[in-house]
């Protein structure tokens, strides 16, 4: 039995030229980000997921919404404010991504309440509230209140020297309605209570209050027991937890600033207070205290978001710590030790033989920090050079770095400080780095640094060869155990010196000369892609064989989707893997029959970037950084490049793209109305990722 996700899709305002002279309304982009969320949305349903991971998926989709609104809703919310009725952004697109977000949120809690908890119940697990507590365990709350959160807290009562305080993006905080007078005699009845994040927003109950299974208790509900200690002398009449979402996107002028570190450190300290966008308060808000708050926030009545619940179902997440019962868990995946790297030998060595693959997570990221820490012991390294997106705030890599530096080698960090939600881990690495006398560059002035490039440079005998590492995803140890990546070891002499091109290019700003392998972006990779794009269609109208399937997270580009729209209408099969965001419109009758879009949904987050085309005799196929979105093309440093060993070539295929079309358990298939229809096996199928975890697993 089949399922579907959501009504059918909005189209976007904006029409295309078109193909053949059809006018094609492309899918919108925001409502399609939106579609992706109820599809991960779908694991948190699901009866065979384990418990806790059900709890993690809605927390994910929590995380995920909130990231919505910080990036991509301040322009609807602005343009309805400004009544525009015209355009991408109107009152119009406000209202409908709001009702969308709206049911979304309701789907969110009702699940928590209706089906999680009593499920978690049946195992022993209980949030216990304040009036299921017994009299042992009220004393220890209110001792762990007294100790541990008192102490932090510094309640605002409003007045004219008192305004409405600085409330940060995401926190937890109460408003609280009071009634008689201050200690002054005067009547200000609204307060104002901010939590600092510091503080656990679940906790344990000890065994000798609660000895029988996991009890818990929330933060918000231990504050609100015991409001009325933070007002001595005033009833407290009403309160309410609430939550406002700010807009995060930092925006840094480059070319009128003289330290881009600088600036972003600057702009991370105003990022919390930006505009605000969405406020969630309780079910149980009152009007006059909601009404308040929208008022303070400069907010209309559809950006109010009651709930039934915790105001931040994200934090839930510390339940699946403090439970940790392993049976309620996904069974522990131990990524195997890449297959074509031997543990006994050298990699440079194995490199001067062939090429090497690593699938990730279903084989470790060892591989690559094991490359690297093999550079970083070998005296006759002499340079290594990388690019930094993404690493995380503990990373081995840039310890290894680090060792490097203090071993003599000279070091390239070419350090993005851009990256979104990841600005102050970068800073705070390019500054270590440079502490030490690595050589750091912050990119291209207005552009992203996306690629991911590891160079190194060795002396053997009287030549200097070069190895370098490329990669679909980022050098970050823990994300590699959970999205799916392909890394690329490698000692080809043309793709490593297309290399050192690129980082010499980041590092001088001078043209780019032509490059043997690697196509780079902003400069040609979106041309390339429409060029081979229209080489298959070519191939089609002259009745050839032609074919294309792309794996990719998103397709937005206009340009690539007109160029995909014209070889389907030409004939060629297109099928296209799209896990998140999609505005192509796909099995429209006469238009866009010959293209199928399928998203897949895994227990690991699909990341790879997979690109292949087949004109008539001519087979390519691609790796790259760079989704199919206009940011990738235009607004990135990204990279792609061929995968030219046959071997290779097939286990791509194999493993990255058959695999997936064949998927019966976790795709989703995107139907001519925008709608998504679910794979018709969830519970007896086979996904692509378990084939590949089974194929992956150690011999037992």
């Amino acid at each position: 039995m089949t399922s579907t996700e959501g009504s059918a899709a909005v189209f976007t305002t904006r029409s295309p030229e078109g193909v053949n002279g059809k006018k094609i309304a492309l899918l919108d982009r925001d409502h399609s980000i939106l579609a992706f969320n109820e599809r991960v949305f779908d694991w948190a349903v699901r009866p065979d997921v384990p418990l806790l991971e059900r709890l993690r998926y809605l927390c994910i989709v929590s995380s995920n919404l909130d990231e919505f609104f910080e990036v991509r809703a301040a322009a609807h919310l602005t343009a309805a404010q400004q009544g525009e009725t015209k355009g991408e952004y109107s009152v119009a697109s406000f209202e409908a991504l709001a009702q969308k977000a709206h049911q979304m949120v309701e789907r969110q809690y009702a699940l928590y309440n209706d089906s999680l908890t009593p499920a978690f119940e049946a195992h022993g697990i209980r949030i216990v509230s304040h009036g299921e507590r017994n009299s042992a365990q009220k004393r220890w709350v209110k001792e762990y209140f007294q100790r541990d959160v008192r102490p932090l807290l510094i309640p605002v009562g409003l007045d004219p020297s008192h305004p409405f305080p600085q409330v940060a993006n995401k926190s937890l905080n109460f408003i609280v309605r009071l009634k008689g007078g201050d200690a002054f005699g005067r009547s200000n009845e609204i307060a104002i209570v901010k939590i600092p994040r510091i503080l656990p927003r679940v906790i344990r109950l000890p065994a000798e209050v609660a000895p029988k299974g996991v009890q818990m208790v929330t933060l918000s509900s231990i504050i609100r027991s015991h409001l009325a200690d933070l007002f001595p002398g005033r009833e407290v009449t009403e309160f309410s937890q609430f939550r406002v979402t700010r807009h995060s996107d930092l925006a840094v002028d480059e070319e009128d600033v003289r330290n881009l570190r600088m600036a972003l450190r600057q702009g991370l300290q105003h990022r919390h207070f930006g505009q605000a966008v969405r406020l969630e308060v309780s079910s149980g808000c009152s009007r006059f205290m909601s009404d308040f708050l929208l008022l303070q926030f400069n907010l209309p009545a559809a950006a109010l978001y009651r709930v039934q619940g915790p105001v931040n179902l994200v934090r839930l997440s510390q339940v699946v710590e403090l439970v940790a019962d392993r049976s309620l868990l996904f069974p522990a995946w131990q990524p195997a030790w890449p297959e074509q790297l031997p543990r006994s030998t050298s990699i440079f060595a194995e490199l001067k033989k062939r090429d090497v693959l690593i699938h990730q997570p279903f084989e470790s990221f060892d591989g690559v920090l094991a490359f690297l820490r093999e550079a970083v012991n070998d005296p006759k390294v002499l340079v290594i050079k990388q690019t930094i997106y993404r690493t995380g705030a503990d990373s081995e890599m840039m310890d290894l770095l680090r060792e490097a530096v203090r071993r003599g080698k000279e070091v390239t960090a070419v350090v993005e400080l851009k990256a979104r939600f990841d600005e102050e881990a970068n800073i705070n690495w390019a500054e270590a780095l440079e502490s030490i006398g690595a050589q750091v560059v912050y990119g291209v002035v207005g552009l992203k640094t996306h690629a991911k490039m590891l160079l190194v440079t060795r002396r053997e005998g009287r030549q200097l060869r070069r190895y370098g590492h490329l990669s679909t995803g980022n050098y970050n140890p823990r994300t590699a155990k959970l999205y799916t990546d392909l890394s690329c070891l490698t000692a080809d002499e043309h793709i490593t010196a297309d290399m050192d091109t690129v980082f010499d290019h980041l590092a001088n700003q001078n043209r780019v000369p032509k490059l043997n392998d690697l196509i780079l972006a902003p400069f040609e990779l979106q041309q390339r892609m429409i060029d081979m794009v229209d080489a298959v269609g070519q191939a089609a109208a002259r009745g050839e064989h032609a074919r294309i399937v792309a794996k990719m997270n998103a397709l937005t580009d206009e340009a690539l989707i007109q160029a995909l729209l014209r070889a389907g209408q030409q004939g060629a099969h297109i099928d296209l893997i799209i896990r998140g965001a999609c505005m192509l419109p796909a099995q429209v009758p006469g238009v866009t029959d010959r293209i199928r879009v399928r998203s897949v949904i895994g227990r690991f987050l699909e990341h790879t970037r997979v690109f292949y085309f087949a004109a008539g005799q001519k087979e390519d196929l691609y790796l790259s950084s760079a989704d199919w979105m206009n940011r990738n093309m235009l607004r990135r440093v990204e990279l792609a490049w061929p995968v030219k060993d046959k071997k290779l070539r097939q286990r791509i295929i194999d493993e990255c793209l058959v695999s997936y079309l064949h998927d019966d358990r976790d795709a989703w298939t995107l139907e001519a109305d925008g709608h998504y229809e679910r794979a018709p096996h969830v519970t007896d199928g086979l996904g692509a990722q378990k084939a590949l975890m089974l194929r992956y697993a150690p011999a037992r």
